[in-house]
């Protein structure tokens, strides 16, 4: 029943272009203007206790140098955290834009290198503009040399996991498969950014600011790029088989009742 809907509200959706248009739109500047107050707050202090707080919550009670939870659970973070790295996200894009390279979806492909190779510049040009101090609190659980906000493994799960999944999820026919991988493409965005605050090398507002600021930019340009493909591949596919070779008024046709096809016969003239 959810997937029958899903399938409606996404037919209503085509159907409606201007509302949708508008409703990302609207989506966007929400967004945007979130960012610009969390942003703000941070840079005024006004969000330090609730980061402590949040931090500190992670930790055994009485030991801050040990994250809470058994050992495995703090191997798992390293695992995590280690998704959202850039050796790993390149590769990532490399291989699905190559997928997307050999079924000749050009625009598609430069479309995801363009959109992680700008996340990955504005994620390094927002660290040394704001500069803002790693936590102080714990001891670190992985090796870090840049500033903390915004958090760039979040930002960069967000940017590449969002928009592979996006691609991916364009290309199935069946609406199980593009609801499950749009699903893992926010899991694994959520997961990276929690392990970064487990992790204790990130406040939790640096990871929310990469949350945002990585979702940014998705919606307007993925559908302009993805329905010009789409309509040339179902253009492709309706074209008529009928020989142009004749005049129309020496083919006639015949359907066989049975069969889902058509016959044509064509008058040849000695």
């Amino acid at each position: 029943m959810n997937l029958n809907r899903l399938s409606a509200f996404a037919q209503w959706c085509r159907s409606h272009v201007e509302v949708t248009t508008l409703a990302l739109m609207g989506l966007s500047v929400i967004a945007v203007w979130t960012l610009a107050e969390l942003t703000e707050e941070v840079v005024a202090g006004s969000t330090s206790n609730l980061d402590r707080d949040i931090l500190l919550f992670l930790r055994t009670p009485g030991d801050l140098s040990d994250p809470i939870g058994p050992w495995w659970v703090e191997e798992i973070g390293r695992d995590l955290t280690a998704l959202g790295g850039v050796a790993v996200l390149v590769l990532t894009t490399v291989v699905v834009s190559l997928f997307f390279l050999l079924q000749r979806r050009w625009s598609t492909a430069l479309y995801i290198f363009a959109t992680v190779g700008g996340g990955i510049v504005l994620s390094s040009i927002a660290k040394e503009f704001f500069d803002r101090p790693r936590p102080d609190l714990v001891p670190h659980g992985s090796l870090v040399h840049t500033a903390s906000f915004p958090s760039g493994h979040s930002m960069m799960a967000a940017v590449a996991y969002l928009t592979l999944g996006a691609m991916v999820a364009r290309a199935q026919t069946r609406r199980a498969l593009k609801v499950y991988t749009l699903a893992v493409a926010v899991l694994l965005t959520l997961l990276v950014g929690i392990s970064r605050v487990y992790m204790g090398v990130h406040w939790p507002t640096d990871v929310a600011a990469g949350w945002l600021g990585g979702s940014l930019g998705h919606p307007l340009p993925f559908g302009r790029a993805q329905s010009g493909e789409t309509r040339a591949y179902r253009q492709r596919g309706k074209r008529s088989v009928r020989p142009a070779a004749f005049p129309a008024s020496d083919v006639k046709t015949a359907a066989h009742p049975g069969m889902r096809c058509r016959f044509y016969f064509v008058k040849v003239v000695a």
